[in-house]
């Protein structure tokens, strides 16, 4: 840090004046930030709902929310803010995880000429604190050492309600529609498919009854796609050097009948 003081003679007061440099921010590798998985995050006007995430995509756990209150004056607001984003940085660091969120902006969301008189919409999204969260986090997490992947935000919320809130949700346990969103972010961050498998018909020429719905890896054999082609002899076939282990029968038709046979013709056997 730097420091100048300054006298002003006509007002007869002090000044000083610090200046400083905030060192460049550390960016590691891809694959080392998906290692072990990571914590995904879904941004609202309320709270952050998270979700901790293995590296094959499958929530771990129960989802955590980091509620804040954006009512008050601005410095409470930030400091609802700061103490959400301190508690969420200090669970991803208690477990050496990464935080994926989404790259959200809303600048030119809020407009009338965008959404017309929708009132409560636009109100909703101007209270959204994306910018001052984003920037804060990314602040806190490189003083933390904390990787942080954004990625697209696109269908992330309908997607996860459509294939993760209801096969999460049971009696024990309410999952929410941006809980859901979470799982979909965090899929996105490690380079999953956000969208589950269909289960196929019950008899499937292919599969049968006992076919698996769980998402599979991109180089998986049996995966949804053409599979690839197995080299050597397939099930219920003969090689073409095999042995025949008994003798052709023989042919039913005059076509295929021996040259050799004599066909004999009889008599027609004429009445009144």
């Amino acid at each position: 840090m730097a420091y100048r003081i300054h006298y002003d003679t006509d007002r007869s007061r002090w000044y000083l004046t610090a200046s400083w440099t905030i060192p460049p921010i550390k960016t590691v590798p891809l694959a080392h930030a998906r290692t072990g998985g990571l914590i995904s995050v879904d941004t609202n006007a309320d709270h952050l709902a998270a979700w901790r995430l293995d590296e094959h995509g499958n929530p771990c756990g129960r989802p955590r929310r980091f509620f804040y209150d954006l009512s008050g004056t601005a410095n409470h607001r930030d400091a609802q803010v700061r103490h959400a984003l301190i508690r969420l940085l200090h669970w991803a660091q208690r477990h050496g995880l990464s935080i994926a969120i989404e790259d959200l902006d809303f600048s030119a969301e809020n407009t009338r000429e965008k959404h017309g008189r929708q009132k409560r919409f636009r109100r909703l999204i101007s209270g959204m604190p994306v910018s001052k969260l984003r920037a804060r986090l990314v602040s806190m997490a490189a003083e933390l050492g904390i990787p942080i992947i954004a990625v697209d935000p696109a269908y992330t919320s309908r997607w996860g309600a459509q294939h993760w809130q209801k096969p999460l949700t049971h009696k024990n346990r309410k999952t929410t529609r941006h809980d859901a969103a979470s799982i979909a972010i965090g899929r996105r961050a490690l380079g999953h498919r956000i969208r589950r498998r269909t289960a196929p018909p019950p008899h499937d020429q292919s599969d049968r009854v006992g076919h698996r719905t769980a998402q599979a890896g991109h180089g998986t054999p049996g995966r949804e796609g053409t599979r690839p082609r197995i080299l050597g002899p397939r099930t219920r076939s003969v090689s073409p050097d095999a042995a025949r282990t008994r003798e052709t029968s023989a042919s039913t038709t005059v076509r295929d009948a021996p040259v050799d046979q004599d066909w004999v013709q009889d008599s027609l056997l004429l009445t009144d």
